[in-house]
């Protein structure tokens, strides 16, 4: 094979590092960002919290020549000046380091009381603890711990009773079925009440017995729970009134004080920790105008350290010059990349206030149908762009914190050849659903009829799917007759 030369002509997109960086700043989250930041900072000796609240929005402004600064601007936050050379006779050392600490409250920073909040305990050591407390013997507190541990988040047994027995059996030679079962009795005393039942109906029953036997309906609720489940489920209050042979009025009752307990009576001990979304815009009305705000919480302030940038030599090719210099130049990246993504949040956010000026006025029901090429024409940015930006943003509204994508949605036709958003026929959806009379619930049929009166073209499926999008049961289920 003879080897030769070609020279040939073509066209190659690349990705500078800072395109690179600002398509990742601008897909971030305000969680993600903030990290981000922390990161550059602890990385990047040139970047610093821009603390002073008089200094100029341009980071990238020329550094006075004066040198004036008091030289504790530059010591750390925890430094002490002030400390005497000798301590006054009955003081100790740390009341005046306390004291000369807690001079300065500036440099204090608030305590985050929600930091200092213990984890809540799982349902299974709350269990625990409640077994440690009661007299076992060796044999019963090994059974206990295996119920427990059989235990699911909602309070149910996941390994029925046999199960667990032919578990232990192998541990406990002369282990019976009566041991295990007279354990799982105790257990189910604990708290919270109905724990540990093997299913539905166990568990309402185990709620009704710990209730005082003066509790009216009692005796007829246990026969219900127990025995005609199904039929209550179902709303077959003719079966039920026959075969309890109760008024209708004392049925209603009846049903009442069932309702009154709990279906999963573990889920109130494993509660989750609390998510707090962090708006990134604030939308509020002055002067009959909607306005839009960045929030200034979401990111500190950054700015290029006047004290290192000043140690720079121009005309020097030294290994630590050079290392400042790229500094500098990534500092400065950063802080336009930083600036460009907040130009573009608040552009975004202003262009989707303005098209749904009518959501901000009469809520859901007033959305306009919308998608992302209508605002990426409008400021004209390619609709990747505009993608990145209203994923994991938020925006504070006197309707609530709402994700940027919320108003964006398909639209339906109407008579009139007009558009509707399928974001307004859900609200129409959940708003007729929620008024209806619940012993005749509206079918998906009905409900596209009455769209379809008010000149909406919507079909039964559709409804069906709105419906199921909502984690809205069908109207045989939501048909309330008890």
């Amino acid at each position: 094979m003879k080897q030769s030369l070609n020279l040939r002509l073509g066209q190659q997109l690349t990705m500078t590092p800072q395109l690179q960086q600002a398509i990742k700043l601008l897909q971030m989250s305000t969680l993600d960002l903030q990290q981000e930041i922390q990161q550059v900072l602890e990385s990047n000796i040139m970047l610093e919290i821009n603390e002073d609240e008089n200094h100029s929005s341009d980071e990238f402004s020329s550094i006075p020549d004066h040198k004036s600064e008091n030289v504790d601007s530059f010591t750390s936050e925890g430094s002490q000046t002030d400390i005497p050379d000798e301590l006054p006779t009955d003081y100790s050392w740390d009341d005046i380091y306390e004291n000369s600490s807690t001079s300065g409250s500036s440099s204090i920073e608030p305590i985050e009381f929600e930091t200092q909040r213990t984890n809540a305990p799982s349902l299974q050591e709350h269990l625990l603890w409640q077994m440690e407390l009661t007299h076992f013997s060796e044999r019963d507190h090994a059974i206990a711990i295996a119920i427990i541990d059989s235990t699911n988040e909602d309070g149910y047994l996941i390994t029925s009773p046999e199960d667990i027995y032919e578990g232990l059996k192998n541990q406990f030679d002369d282990l019976d079925f009566d041991e295990v079962n007279a354990v799982l009795h105790r257990v189910q005393q604990f708290d919270p009440t109905g724990i540990a039942a093997i299913d539905l109906a166990d568990c309402l029953r185990l709620q009704l017995l710990q209730l005082p036997p003066s509790t009216p309906y009692k005796e007829e609720a246990l026969i219900v729970v127990t025995q005609h489940l199904k039929l209550l489920a179902s709303q077959e209050q003719a079966k039920l009134l026959k075969k309890l042979d109760v008024t209708e009025q004392q049925l209603t009752k009846i049903v009442a004080l069932i309702r009154t307990l709990d279906p999963k009576p573990g889920a109130k001990i494993q509660e989750s920790e609390s998510e707090y979304v962090i708006p990134d815009v604030y939308v509020s009305k002055r002067n009959n105008q909607w306005q839009v705000n960045l929030n200034p919480d979401i990111a500190p302030k950054l700015r290029i350290n006047p004290f290192y940038s000043n140690l720079i030599k121009r005309a020097d090719n030294s290994k630590d010059n050079v290392f400042m210099k790229d500094h500098l130049q990534e500092a400065k990246w950063f802080i336009k990349n930083l600036h460009n993504r907040n130009d573009t949040l608040l552009r975004v956010a202003r262009s989707i206030i303005e098209k749904q000026t009518g959501f901000l006025d009469h809520g859901s029901i007033a959305m306009k149908p919308m998608v992302l090429r209508d605002i990426a024409e409008e400021l004209k940015l390619h609709e990747s762009t505009i993608s990145r930006v209203t994923t994991h943003k938020y925006m504070h509204t006197p309707n609530g914190i709402i994700e940027f994508k919320y108003f964006f949605s398909s639209h339906v036709s109407t008579k009139d050849g007009g558009e509707c958003s399928s974001t307004a026929i859900r609200s129409i959806i959940k708003e007729l659903i929620d008024n209806e009379n619940q012993e005749r619930p509206l079918s998906d049929s009905k409900i596209a009829e009455f769209l379809q009166a008010k000149g909406i073209n919507v079909a039964r499926r559709t409804i069906a799917k709105y419906r199921e999008a909502m984690l809205i049961s069908s109207s045989s289920q939501r048909k309330r007759i008890l």
